[in-house]
């Protein structure tokens, strides 16, 4: 599809979709994911105390429960939309999403918690694995990576203001309304998605839904060195964000004890991903995609190695601004990373968007749990197992990234083009 195929008048005779208009709507969709992460996390010593939970640490499992809806949900999606079509999948997922959220806004128990945000995570599965098909059915190679750049520096600004937003609703309500919150963001953006957004997945380019087919979409994208590659490393970069997300809450409440202002802490290294998202947007076409990738995980070890040896020579705690530093320059990284290695992995497999998709959604979701889990499992009040994440998963990432490079020298890529 050309570049200016998001700018076609619908069949309803609908004014076409521009890509200013295209990347804000997909980056508020994909952002159904962060928001449902980030707004409860000073919400959390609320839900135990409410909830009477013997063990105050069991309140994590509200994001555990939810990447462990999103692993299994992002297996489907993309093998839906591509038989039944993008915007079918999209509703689907939607309404999924929204019963988990109804399920969270009238219960008091915590294993019906549970239930509702395994919900939420198969639902914003979809939102996660059908954007990223349709930013491949639109564009290629490095214009694919400056779009989904510029996608991510819009979606990234959830997680700054995610939290702000929970705590403002904690400052006038409790914390079920904060799944009300979910719940009307997701129907706007819904209503939004259905009124603008044309399919980009004609009945002509749609593939039969069977297990074979599945299966054969699979085999492909996990036999693709450069798929497979980067699909691992996008698990270990994950897997060092998630382990920080984790970790956050113990980190800024428990070690700083910042309080209520826990939402700045969190929020101000997160705008270097969003500042990222847009130079790599701009320098993308001029020096590559895979360059930009080892440049950023090098950066990103090398800043993990120093930091933790200074935070180790200080007891394991820096001072909340030296540790501030820290993570927006490595955040910075991060924004270099996120759309980059996504759209590489997705390179190869434009002629199946959407299974591709959830091979490569739901394999680096699968890979960034155990990682992250062992993080948050390792604190042990100081910084250095976050800090070690960063390092030994941005290590093990450069390394599978270097294997799938193997045949792609860093020099000039003109297989992007």
């Amino acid at each position: 599809m050309s570049d200016t195929a998001q700018e076609r008048v619908d069949t309803a005779g609908r004014a076409p979709i521009g890509m200013g208009e295209f990347v804000t709507l997909m980056a508020i969709m994909m952002s159904m994911l962060a928001l449902s992460i980030d707004a409860m996390l000073p919400a959390f010593n609320d839900i135990a105390r409410d909830l009477a939970l013997e063990n105050a640490t069991d309140v994590q499992y509200i994001l555990s429960s939810m990447f462990a809806g999103l692993a299994v949900g992002q297996l489907f999606y993309g093998p839906i939309s591509d038989s039944f079509g993008r915007k079918n999948a999209i509703y689907l997922a939607a309404s999924i999403f929204c019963i988990g959220c109804l399920l969270t806004i009238f219960t008091d128990d915590f294993a019906v918690m549970l239930v509702g945000r395994v919900l939420q995570g198969l639902g914003a599965a979809g939102n996660r694995i059908v954007v990223m098909a349709i930013v491949r059915d639109s564009y290629s190679g490095r214009m694919m990576a400056r779009v989904a750049s510029f996608i991510m520096s819009i979606f990234i600004l959830v997680p700054v203001i995610a939290p702000f937003i929970g705590q403002g609703i904690l400052w006038i309500a409790e914390w079920h309304m904060i799944f009300v919150m979910f719940l009307v963001v997701s129907l706007i953006a819904t209503t939004w998605f259905f009124l603008r957004q044309p399919e980009t997945l004609p009945p002509d380019r749609r593939r039969a839904f069977s297990l074979a087919t599945i299966i054969d979409g699979f085999r492909t994208a996990a036999t693709d060195r450069i798929t497979l590659g980067y699909t691992i490393c996008g698990g270990m970069v994950f897997g060092s964000f998630q382990g920080y997300l984790v970790s956050a809450q113990p980190v800024f409440q428990g070690i700083y004890g910042v309080g209520d202002m826990f939402a700045v802490y969190f929020g101000i290294p997160a705008l270097a991903i969003g500042v990222a998202g847009v130079i790599n947007g701009r320098i993308v076409m001029k020096y590559g995609m895979r360059r930009l990738v080892r440049i950023a995980l090098v950066t990103t070890i090398g800043l993990a190695l120093a930091f933790g040896g200074y935070a180790y020579a200080n007891g394991g705690v820096p001072t909340l601004l030296e540790l501030e530093i820290y993570l927006i320059l490595t955040f910075f990284c991060m924004g270099m990373l996120f759309g980059n290695v996504n759209a590489l992995a997705m390179e190869p497999m434009g002629a199946i968007a959407g299974i591709a998709a959830a091979f490569v959604g739901a394999v680096s979701t699968m890979i960034a749990i155990p990682p992250a889990a062992l993080v948050g499992h390792m604190f042990d009040q100081t910084i250095l197992p976050m800090v070690g994440g960063f390092a030994v998963l941005g290590g093990l990432a450069l390394a599978v990234g270097l294997w799938a490079d193997r045949e792609h020298p860093p020099g000039p890529i003109v297989e992007e083009d």
